[in-house]
């Protein structure tokens, strides 16, 4: 009994100095991703980890529900798909067909209004909030420098760090776009309390506008950015600007870094659900027009889904960029594989959400990115 006392006494001081440490340190982050991810039996964060933190909801308006094609869900999944699905964690695939459900599945528990998290594709929301904070006059343009709304980017390089730099991925500064690192500053990022304090401490590594770089820090710096400009929290100007608008079925939720700071995590952190994503991709397949209404500058549009940079063809203005038999496709893309991919020569979206996917080849996207497309073309051909 008195060896376990004297374990147990150990024990206690071992973790009163290392929680010590932490908060000296100032990696005291640390302990709320051990609670919310490794305690939970993950490596990294996942799908339905937005239950562990703190959210802002999103509320609808007047749902628009998509429309059933006349050949609604009439053909399987092919065996290359299913064995893919199987074999990737896929919790959600739908096909969207001439602005119709071709075919939708749902598996692991999930359906078709489950919440999951969204990841990166939420920087492409980012992206077009940018454009409608511009087409409401809270911004200049794209080339207003980033100094003008965050004073922490005024000296030297950062001063010419414009708010298109920010939308590009070429912000130029030391952000570290490492997931698996507990000591990297993006999972700093997920996990501390004050996001505004970590994004301030970033410095320049190269000069802005150069090239295109793939840092979520550029995303939150733009979240913040608009939020200055326009005196509107993020999660609410994205509900009148977009969730609303385009109909969404389902409310959503949009993670922030705390209900203290109350500054949402926008690089990521979504949490909705397949259909309800693929409106934002059907809102750019149209450039920008929904329901006769003209949301988003069509010009803007055409702009994002092309790339800025000749060593950067992947990716455009908050849009992932590639070919597929020739034909142009750009897409949302999340950690694990969260998709909504267009097609827009074929009036064709395919939206694939799950727990995992093949890490990116050469060419910067996933191998099971051209499956999950390259099956939707074979079920519409039979």
């Amino acid at each position: 009994m008195k060896i376990l006392k004297k374990l147990l006494k150990v024990l206690v001081i071992f973790f009163g100095l290392l929680i010590a440490i932490l908060y000296i340190t100032d990696t005291d982050y640390l302990i709320k991703a051990v609670r919310t991810i490794y305690m939970n039996g993950h490596s990294t964060a996942y799908l339905e980890d937005y239950q562990e933190f703190d959210n802002q909801p999103i509320e609808t308006a007047t749902p628009m529900p998509w429309p059933k094609h006349a050949n609604y869900n009439q053909v399987k999944e092919t065996k290359a798909l299913t064995e893919l699905n199987e074999a990737s964690g896929t919790i959600a695939y739908v096909i969207i067909k001439n602005d119709s459900i071709w075919f939708e599945n749902y598996y692991d528990g999930f359906d078709e209004d489950s919440k999951s998290n969204s990841f990166s594709m939420a920087k492409s929301y980012v992206s077009g909030l940018m454009q409608k904070a511009i087409q409401d006059g809270y911004i200049k343009s794209l080339e207003q420098p980033v100094c003008d709304f965050l004073p922490a980017f005024c000296d030297g390089k950062a001063a010419k760090m414009t708010v298109g730099d920010l939308s590009s991925m070429s912000s130029g500064t030391n952000w570290d776009e490492a997931y698996y690192s507990p000591l990297s500053i993006t999972t700093r990022a997920y996990f501390d309390d004050d996001l505004s304090k970590v994004m301030n401490g970033l410095e320049m590594a190269t000069e802005p506008g150069q090239s295109f770089k793939y840092a979520s820090g550029d995303t939150q710096m733009l979240a913040m950015v608009i939020e200055k400009a326009s005196g509107k929290k993020l999660y609410d100007y994205f509900e009148e600007s977009f969730w609303k608008p385009l109909g969404a079925e389902n409310e959503t939720l949009w993670q922030v870094d705390s209900d203290d700071h109350d500054l949402v995590k926008a690089y990521c952190c979504i949490a909705s659900n397949a259909k309800d994503f693929a409106r934002y991709g059907k809102l750019f397949k149209d450039h920008g027009k929904w329901n006769g209404q003209q949301i988003l500058d069509s010009a803007f549009v055409a702009k994002s889904v092309k790339p800025r940079f000749d060593d950067g063809e992947i990716y455009g203005y908050g849009w992932w960029l590639a070919e597929f038999n020739d034909k142009n496709v750009f897409y949302m893309r999340g950690h694990l594989g969260q998709l909504v991919i267009v097609i827009p020569e074929d009036d064709l979206i395919v939206v694939r959400l799950g727990h995992s996917i093949t890490k990116s080849t050469g060419d910067g996207h996933s191998p099971d990115f051209y499956t999950f497309i390259d099956e939707a073309y074979e079920m519409l051909e039979k």
